[in-house]
């Protein structure tokens, strides 16, 4: 099978949201891989120089990729923090490598190498045995399956969970304290449900790193308007969990396909002792089972030990590099161990 890959302007994007949304609805199906995720993105944190990569064979479009330059004759996926995974969507069965050749061979100027970063090997296998590619490990990452009664799902969870749960309520309601959690799906309620997001981080360990959501920064301005998107189109969901009138944990949160996938979470570092993210879950994850709206619920980030109380699914994420030559791969192993060594005696 041979490809024709096309390139446009990633502000382009939009004019073809049709043909990408049903790409990604018939490849991954992952919310954050929409155009209403991506477009956004872009806008907030894309330099200009981004292209629209799409791939046809005969008249049938098999494959599309938001890609960034990063150097001298190389690509590679569009990546900001906020994406969890590479946007690169492609049809099952289609030979990586063959794919990956005609992209390097067909990009504006002289291209070296195009890579493909944080991929989920659960909608693209990782490759073994190719000349030309390099595949290195990321991050693992776990979610919860959906497919039993929650109190089956809770029954199997591990002792310290289940007691920190019910020691927290109990302490709680005994102070007279009531617990309550919102579900926002009104996008006319999402420009205040960020700026109330934005004030419990600013108060975290993020706002000191700089990465928390302001109200005014770009991270505000993203996740306000993505979550509009969202929400407008019935898909968005914001979790605010209260201490009587006062908040103190918020997950923001979208759905595609047959998941829905937590972006971020936070909560009150004055309220860290009695767990509130982890009481905010148990409701929200007990309301999605008795729905029975979705399959499973995806975390993308890095498996912390508190997603381990919560479920064994894990997939390590890893990168693709493809090369145009096959002595490529070895050489940029080398410069790397090379660098290392240099860095390791510094």
């Amino acid at each position: 099978m041979s490809f024709v890959w096309n390139f446009l302007p990633a502000s382009a994007l939009g004019q073809h949201a049709p043909d990408w949304d049903s790409l990604c609805r018939k490849t991954c199906a992952l919310p954050f891989l929409e155009t209403d995720f991506l477009i956004p993105l872009l806008e907030t944190f894309g330099g200009g120089e981004e292209k629209l990569a799409v791939a046809c064979s005969g008249n049938e479009v098999v494959a599309a990729a938001l890609l960034a330059p990063v150097g001298l004759g190389r690509w590679q996926t569009f990546q900001p923090s906020q994406l969890p995974l590479g946007p690169w969507l492609q049809r099952p069965n289609l030979d990586i490598a063959a794919l990956l050749d005609a992209l390097i061979q067909q990009l504006p100027g002289f291209t070296f190498s195009a890579s493909l970063t944080q991929i989920d090997p659960r909608f693209l296998p990782r490759p073994y045995g190719q000349s030309k590619l390099q595949t290195l490990d990321y991050i693992d990452t776990a979610w919860v399956d959906l497919d039993s009664d929650f109190a089956t799902y809770w029954e199997a969870r591990g002792k310290n969970l289940k007691t920190n749960v019910r020691k927290q309520r109990h302490k709680l309601e005994s102070e007279g304290i009531a617990l309550t959690l919102d579900r926002i799906t009104a996008a006319s309620e999402v420009e205040r449900a960020i700026a109330e997001y934005a004030g419990l981080e600013q108060s975290s360990w993020k706002a000191a790193g700089g990465t928390a959501i302001g109200s005014s920064n770009a991270q505000g301005r993203f996740y306000q308007e993505m979550m509009n998107r969202f929400c407008r189109s019935g898909r968005g969901e914001i979790w605010r969990y209260r201490f009587d009138d006062e908040i103190v944990a918020m997950d923001l949160s979208i759905y595609g396909g047959d998941c829905l996938v937590v972006l971020k979470t936070t909560f009150s570092s004055q309220h860290k002792s009695t767990s509130p993210a982890t009481l905010m879950h148990h409701e929200a994850f007990r309301a999605l089972f008795e729905e029975r709206r979705i399959k499973r619920i995806e975390f993308y980030g890095r498996v912390m030990e508190w997603h381990t109380r919560w479920t064994e699914q894990q997939s390590r994420l890893f990168h693709l590099n493809a090369y145009r030559w096959n002595f490529l791969p070895t050489l940029h192993a080398r410069l790397q161990a090379a660098h290392r060594a240099v860095m390791s005696e510094a």
